[in-house]
């Protein structure tokens, strides 16, 4: 079965990524004075924009792909772990956030390094970074390496380098608030393309 792309296909998908270009430029133009407002996007990003940015970082191609398959294998339990983790972290942020905001740390490796020590920063820190790479980042740009290449015709590899490149570029250049509006259109584009 061979699948074409028609025009119309491909004005909406230039049509995304010149959006998510304008805002990681956008981004860029904001003033980076200190590392609060890199890192934190100068703390004035607003709620409905800090929700939308975790529900798109949290929805990936594992759930799309990963737990739409295990729901139609093993049934609707599967949906439990998603909404049991809701109640979880809610509690969490119930707990935890008024000791981040009372200490002023930025991440939770420098919180634990405020609580314990450097060393349990820097355990936390290479544990999440091996785990994130392994479980989430690999699955994301298989998939993205997998779409590219039905779309555009370019080989897997080239494909994920790519992306990498295109992602890394506007992080850097617009910091958390590049990340946090671009992941508001992507929610946008998740819920209506669901």
């Amino acid at each position: 079965m061979t699948s074409r792309i028609a025009i119309l296909d491909w004005i909406v998908i230039a049509a995304y990524f010149l959006a998510l270009l304008a805002i990681a430029y956008w981004a860029t133009r904001k003033e980076k004075n200190v590392s609060a407002d890199y890192f934190l996007a100068g703390r004035d990003v607003g709620w409905l924009a800090v929700g939308a940015s975790l529900f798109a970082s949290n929805i990936g191609s594992e759930h799309l792909v990963g737990l739409a398959g295990t729901g139609a294998a093993s049934g609707l339990a599967v949906g439990h772990f998603e909404w049991l983790a809701s109640f979880t972290l809610l509690l969490l942020g119930w707990l935890f956030v008024p000791f981040y905001l009372r200490s002023g740390v930025y991440t939770m490796p420098e919180f634990l390094e405020r609580r314990f020590n450097s060393a349990s920063r820097s355990y936390f820190t290479w544990v999440s970074i091996i785990g994130y790479v392994l479980t989430k980042i690999s699955v994301t740009l298989f998939a993205g390496g997998v779409v590219m290449r039905a779309v555009t015709g370019l080989d897997f590899w080239t494909s994920a380098v790519i992306l990498i490149v295109i992602t890394g570029l506007y992080t850097i250049a617009g910091g958390l608030r590049a990340v946090i509006y671009t992941e508001v259109l992507q929610t946008v584009v998740l819920i209506i393309g669901s």
